[in-house]
């Protein structure tokens, strides 16, 4: 809440050094005469996106033996996924089933505001996750030790916290400048290169300031992952056992899928952002719980009991 109260007072103050009042959401280019297909599917997706990630972390709090490191990580994933598809997702739905197209100067503020910090919360979030991996494999006998509660609970705090950072900053550089029109915004959502075009002013220190920040963020992270990696796999190859080294292996292959789907993206440079902000959460709990003996196990447990809750 204090949060929120702060956001919109800058974004009010922001307000009065532009004259544009409402941005237009031109939507997705292409797409005449597909509105009603498009809406199906991304509901479809949406929906999916929510229910998936919500049962997920019901899951892993009601099972006792899920609360474990990897697992609060992967709860906090949930979180996040919930959140994420619906920065954009509701008003972009609103629009293609023939609604106004309009979003206000705050709105469009609070889209970048929100889409860049939980951005950036997913980018320390895997990084965070691969370093648990890497604890767990390359320490297996101190793991409990160095991953505790408060550890966790401390690199979850700073994870939100620098996402937040991250994405206050990326707001001010963008809505300090001033909007006095067209007012037409060439996607489906705000987002800096497409609402930069729009300001009436000298946009070259905010994109050179907003580019190195996000690629700043998106490759320190990505190099921490690697480095996460690296390591990994240099001690599971040192597993003599074959059985050994798969069962290491695929306590991994969730987390890289994931890490794939959000790189690949973040690398295209918004030339995919469906794909980052609606398919990747929708994917994220069949890629944890398929795969995972433990989460499938209490997954049937959960649901057993929300069938059947007179059966103990």
């Amino acid at each position: 809440l204090p949060l929120l109260s702060f956001l919109s007072s800058f974004l009010l103050s922001m307000n009065n050094y532009s004259s544009v009042k409402e941005f237009i959401l031109l939507g997705l280019p292409h797409t005449e005469g597909l509105e009603n297909m498009i809406f199906v599917l991304f509901l479809a997706f949406y929906l999916f996106a929510l229910l998936g990630n919500l049962l997920i972390f019901v899951t892993i709090l009601a099972s006792s033996s899920l609360h474990t490191p990897m697992y609060f990580f992967l709860g906090n994933l949930s979180v996040f996924d919930i959140f994420f598809p619906s920065v954009n997702s509701p008003k972009l739905m609103v629009s293609l089933a023939g609604q106004s197209r309009t979003i206000s100067y705050q709105g469009c503020a609070s889209q970048v505001f929100f889409y860049h910090t939980l951005g950036g919360i997913e980018c320390f979030l895997y990084t965070v996750m691969a370093y648990d991996r890497f604890v767990a494999i390359c320490h297996p006998m101190r793991y409990t030790v160095i991953m505790n509660q408060r550890v966790c609970t401390s690199l979850t705090v700073c994870t939100w916290l620098g996402g937040c950072v991250h994405g206050s900053i990326l707001t001010f550089l963008i809505f300090k400048l001033p909007y006095c029109g067209p007012s037409e915004v060439d996607s489906f959502f705000c987002d800096i290169p497409v609402v930069l075009s729009l300001a009436c002013a000298d946009t070259s220190l905010a994109q050179m300031v907003s580019f190195t920040n996000i690629g700043v963020v998106a490759l320190v992270c990505f190099l921490l992952i690697l480095l996460s990696y690296t390591r990994i796999v240099l001690s599971i190859l040192k597993i003599r056992s074959s059985e050994g080294r798969r069962r290491a292996f695929s306590t991994c292959s969730a987390h890289l899928t994931s890490i794939l789907l959000f790189y690949g993206p973040v690398f295209l440079v918004y030339l995919r952002p469906v794909l980052n902000s609606i398919v990747t959460p929708s994917l994220n709990p069949l890629i944890y719980s398929l795969r995972n003996k433990d989460v499938k196990m209490a997954l049937r447990k959960v649901l057993f009991h929300v069938i059947h809750p007179s059966v103990l």
